[in-house]
């Protein structure tokens, strides 16, 4: 029986050790936090959205970025402050322009392909998660931003998806408690919404009783590939006040596969391997709808309102979920509250009668590529292989991404066998 680290319990690492688990492999997942699903997979806007697998390489995103940089409450906003990896990753990201069209239509078949795995592992696991199945309803105000709905939706339409425009007095009948006035909208009845750190939380105890070893508070310090296997370095995050501190310990796996982030750059550069992701900061506020009002007044089915990039979802009786924005300013997670409040003001002005008395702001930094599309599979050594760069799919493509890096490694060879199956 091979042994396979996984580095990374966020959902794409405990997806991916669910699925070699199901191979028969022995999982050992490493994690610098003390739980899973800690960072990006804490607080999401909760959307499992296919609706939502438009890549973001367009000429009209960077038009929008270049009218936003100096508004710090715009849905996008770049730190100008030079970085050779900030603008290397642009540049890269305006190449594949050209790839828009079949990047969005290849996300949008493995978005469709997600759901039933999602959804049967949580069946067969027992995994609560606060799910809605409602759809997701996508509101626009103006003619203009319809009408360029409209043409996405024809490529998501390629791609495998129902997803059907609506008049406004459609759209209340989807979603009663929307006010306001819209011009249109686009409704996609077979997505949903959950609670991503509910999933991720009971997948990796499931995990567990099917025999994973999680290495919390383990700060990967190092991975060296050599004939006998590949070796991780580690030390504890936090150690006892006073005592000494400790040395690195080594785990000796046969093969590895890094699902760590916005770090899965550095272990990359480790194995030789280039993997250019890039930290994209997105913000949430959970609004806990603490009296019967507020209750009533938030929306229960899923929205996108387009022209400030802000998704919902509603999360059980008591929360609701408001998130968004993309902010390129490096490996930072300070919570902005410039960029949270056009959150809350978004919601009371949509919603007036949910109460903002309590809300929990949260920011965490979404792994993106240049060209918007997951790293998935082998590495250049053998026994090294990736399931990172999802962005702001991390959730919706998740359980689809574990099943392909399962199958390119294999159903639990011999340990040699796994070393020079890469």
């Amino acid at each position: 029986m091979s042994t396979i680290a996984v580095i990374g319990s966020g959902i794409t690492g405990v997806t991916t050790a669910y699925a070699l688990l199901q191979r028969g492999h022995r999982i050992v997942v490493l994690d610098r936090q003390r739980y899973a699903a800690m960072e990006t997979s804490f607080a999401n806007g909760g959307q499992l959205s296919a609706s939502n697998a438009e890549v973001w390489n367009s000429t009209a995103t960077i038009l929008k970025g270049m009218k936003w940089m100096l508004k710090s409450d715009a849905p996008l906003l770049l730190n100008p402050k030079p970085s050779a990896h900030k603008y290397s990753w642009l540049g890269e990201f305006v190449s594949h322009i050209r790839n828009y069209r079949a990047n969005t239509i290849a996300t949008t078949k493995l978005a469709i392909e997600a759901r039933k795995y999602l959804f049967s592992i949580a069946e067969q696991e027992g995994i609560d998660f606060d799910v809605e199945h409602r759809g997701i309803l996508h509101v626009y105000r103006d003619r203009a931003g319809f009408n360029a709905a409209a043409r996405v939706n024809a490529l998501l339409t390629e791609g495998g998806l129902d997803r059907r425009p609506v008049a406004p007095e459609e759209m209340r009948a989807i979603e009663p408690a929307l006010q306001g006035r819209w011009y249109g909208g686009f409704f996609t009845p077979s997505d949903a919404t959950g609670d991503i750190h509910k999933y991720t939380r009971g997948l990796a105890e499931a995990c567990m009783r099917r025999g994973a070893r999680f290495l919390f508070e383990a700060d990967v310090t190092g991975i060296t590939h050599g004939a006998d296997g590949i070796a991780i370095a580690w030390k504890p995050v936090v150690q006892a006040e006073g005592a000494l501190a400790l040395a690195a310990e080594t785990l000796r796996v046969d093969a590895v596969v890094v699902c760590a982030g916005v770090a899965s750059r550095r272990f990359a550069a480790m194995l030789g391997d280039r993997i250019n992701v890039y930290p994209v900061k997105g913000y949430s506020i959970t609004v806990q709808l603490d009296d019967a009002r507020s209750q009533e007044a938030a929306p229960t089915v899923s929205l996108l309102d387009d022209a400030t990039k802000i998704v919902t979802s509603r999360l059980g009786r008591d929360r609701f979920r408001v998130a968004g924005t993309a902010e390129f300013n490096g490996e930072n997670r300070d919570i902005r509250m410039d960029r949270i409040q056009p959150l809350v003001r978004w919601t009371e002005q949509l919603f007036p009668g949910i109460s903002t008395a309590r809300v929990v702001p949260w920011a965490g930094l979404r792994p993106m590529t240049p060209n918007l599309m997951p790293r998935i599979g082998a590495g250049r050594r053998p026994g090294v292989f990736y399931n990172t760069g999802h962005g702001h799919l991390g959730w919706t493509l998740s359980a689809a991404t574990a099943q392909m890096v399962a199958e390119a490694i294999g159903a639990a060879p011999a340990e040699a066998g796994l070393r020079r199956a890469a």
